[in-house]
């Protein structure tokens, strides 16, 4: 069998990627693992909705069925979004969810590695994973970063999750290579908040400057792929400094709980959801939103290019 075999791409993707069209890939860890039933099936619906009206084709990715699927019917959407005996699956779970025929949800690497797959150049997601606090004595690094070293697909987010550490995320894309752009900002989004206080070595103002230099980074042959940060909107932005207190509260539960691994970042954000009375859900949300339309445009300057 060829990769081609274990790849199930629905025929509106197919067409649009044969054609050259704009296809924006979609993760469904933030459906399973990130958010409430059923509103997580309202906000399924809706950031396709929003990737269609920008002119982009939405390919929502999982793993169901021993196939990985590039684009999700309604029924495939609400078993994702019920998350009924669906594992959260990394790079490294792939061969054992084919080969057994358990359906699971795709992280920002396994949604990354698919969309290289299928051809698709452009993914959104909420935040990307990084380097977690603590990491120089747990060496818990997200496989998200040499995801970003080795794939080339460019992955418009907002910034990393503010519950990693922010420095050493940037430090580990810059020592592999990964540029790592600012749309409207010279500085590293923070998930809930705009800024971080690491600066960025470029700011770009335009979804086509954006697409120029992912364009003319693997036209040079460069592997990997590229960051856009995009803040989140800013009647929807949460203060850095309350933040941090929230996170370091609910970084001691953690541990008390001893939760590690791949449950750590599930555990904060719904402890942290908790603390916030909701609001951070619902920032949440809109930074999805406001991701998923910067996405389009830029696949869509990117397909005019290609």
């Amino acid at each position: 069998m060829s990769v081609k075999d274990y790849l199930s791409i629905t025929p509106e993707i197919q067409q649009a990627l044969d054609e050259g069209k704009p296809v924006v890939a979609l993760e469904s860890t933030i459906l399973s693992h990130g958010m409430p039933f059923p509103e997580n099936v309202e906000f399924a619906h809706k950031v396709e909705e929003i990737v269609r009206a920008e002119g982009a084709i939405p390919a929502t990715a999982a793993v169901i069925g021993g196939k990985l699927k590039v684009g999700l019917t309604s029924e495939e959407l609400d078993l994702m979004c019920r998350a009924e005996n669906v594992g959260k699956v990394s790079r490294r779970d792939i061969p054992v969810y084919l080969a057994t025929g358990q359906t699971g949800a795709t992280t920002v690497a396994t949604t990354m590695m698919i969309a290289e797959m299928a051809g698709i150049k452009v993914f959104a997601t909420g935040g990307i994973g990084g380097v977690h606090r603590g990491a120089q004595e747990t060496m818990d690094i997200s496989a998200d970063l040499q995801e970003l070293a080795n794939t080339r697909v460019a992955v418009v987010c907002a910034g990393a999750k503010q519950i990693l550490d922010l420095g050493l995320t940037l430090e580990y894309l810059e020592t592999f290579g990964v540029p790592v752009l600012g749309y409207k900002t010279d500085e590293f989004p923070a998930f809930y908040c705009r800024s971080s206080g690491f600066k960025l070595d470029r700011q770009c103002n335009s979804p086509k400057e954006i697409a120029d230099i992912i364009y003319t980074k693997w036209n040079l042959g460069l592997k990997g792929g590229v960051i856009i940060g995009n803040p989140i909107p800013e009647e929807y932005a949460l203060d850095f400094n309350e933040m941090e207190k929230v996170i370091a509260k609910a970084l001691e539960d953690a541990k008390a709980a001893k939760v590690r691994g791949k449950f750590i970042t599930p555990y904060l954000l719904a402890h942290i959801k908790d603390m916030t009375g909701g609001e951070s859900f619902a920032s949440n949300l809109q930074l999805a939103y406001n991701n998923a339309r910067l996405a389009s445009q830029i696949a869509v300057e990117l397909s005019k290019i290609r």
